[in-house]
């Protein structure tokens, strides 16, 4: 919803936007009665850089603005690379190479679903929207199971 409102000027996309960041403060809140208040922020924080380079991704593309596309993304992948590495190093049963694979692929995806937005390729956007669906679903199994093994203590 951030990106079509980005992409068609919709009055919707600062209560969109709002919802979007509530998706951090979500996290942050489950996270730290497992790991405490400091490491469940520093996930709020990295997620919250996500969130806020992917707007300014697709606005750079959406203005053409092919050097701050680049530079955009670039942090992007730099982000990805950081939440990989910080859910591997608080989690024994997380990979940073499966967190990268992961997090690269919804990456490249959420890409391509915004250039088929920005290129009125609807029928394209819909039909990536749904892998990226597929693959959000599966970075929640994958952080679900890694705390279930982490703290089993806690899920008897």
């Amino acid at each position: 919803m951030v990106i079509e409102g980005i992409a068609f000027d919709l009055p919707s996309l600062n209560v969109t936007t709002d919802r979007l960041l509530q998706n951090p403060k979500d996290f942050e809140e489950v996270l730290v009665s497992f790991y405490g208040q400091d490491t469940a922020a520093k996930f709020a924080e990295l997620l919250t850089t996500h969130l806020t380079i992917a707007n300014e991704l697709v606005i750079a593309a959406k203005e053409g603005n092919v050097d701050a596309a680049s530079d955009a993304e670039k942090r992007w992948y730099e982000n990805a690379d950081q939440i990989a590495t910080f859910l591997s190093n608080i989690n024994p049963n997380w990979s940073v190479d499966d967190w990268q694979e992961m997090l690269y692929n919804h990456l490249a995806m959420t890409k391509t679903e915004a250039n088929d937005i920005l290129t009125q390729n609807y029928e394209d956007s819909i039909n990536v929207f749904a892998d990226i669906e597929r693959g959000a679903l599966e970075m929640a199994d994958v952080m679900t199971q890694g705390i279930v093994q982490q703290f089993m203590q806690f899920f008897r």
